[in-house]
């Protein structure tokens, strides 16, 4: 059993899992930024700001490569967000088999960088993000993102404070 301060740990009003589909199509992508925006407000999820903005840039450029590149194989696509007491994940799945890279920065490209970009979010707020093969064949790219930023403090050489990644099969 889960533990909060020595006491069994309850869920907190805000922690669930939702998911929902989408048909893979342009308007997908920012209905789906706005009904994660609007889950958040609805379940009182203590996000800070910035992690808020980031998390909603995510899910944007993660619906965006589904309906992009995963729609003729995949016409519609599942967005789930997964709220735990200090983290929240949001992954898409699609159907289509091909795992995509990261690509490194191409300045002389203007897209192929959201991946990229993806990762980069999670990594500076103390966040992680991956890909993985669903049983059906297709993919799942998900992002998990404490929900306060690290604070600048001693111990990295960065000056944050470092803490642990999250489980990806957790919220």
């Amino acid at each position: 059993m889960e533990t909060r301060g020595g006491v069994p740990a309850r869920p907190l009003s805000y922690e669930g899992v939702w998911r929902f589909t989408a048909p893979a199509v342009d308007v997908s992508v920012p209905q789906a930024r706005h009904a994660v925006r609007d889950l958040l407000a609805r379940q009182g999820v203590p996000v800070h700001e910035d992690v808020r903005q980031g998390l909603l840039l995510i899910v944007s450029e993660l619906v965006t490569n589904a309906v992009r590149h995963a729609a003729l194989l995949s016409p519609e696509i599942a967005v789930e967000v997964a709220i735990g007491p200090e983290w929240i994940r949001v992954a898409v799945e699609d159907n289509h088999p091909y795992r995509p890279k990261a690509l490194e920065a191409d300045h002389g490209r203007t897209g192929g960088r959201g991946l990229l970009l993806v990762k980069e979010i999670a990594l500076e707020s103390g966040g992680a993000c991956d890909v993985e093969h669903t049983a059906s064949g297709g993919k799942i790219i998900w992002a998990a993102l404490p929900l306060a930023p690290m604070a600048p403090g001693p111990g990295a050489p960065d000056g944050r404070v470092t803490s642990p990644r999250p489980d990806p099969s957790a919220p």
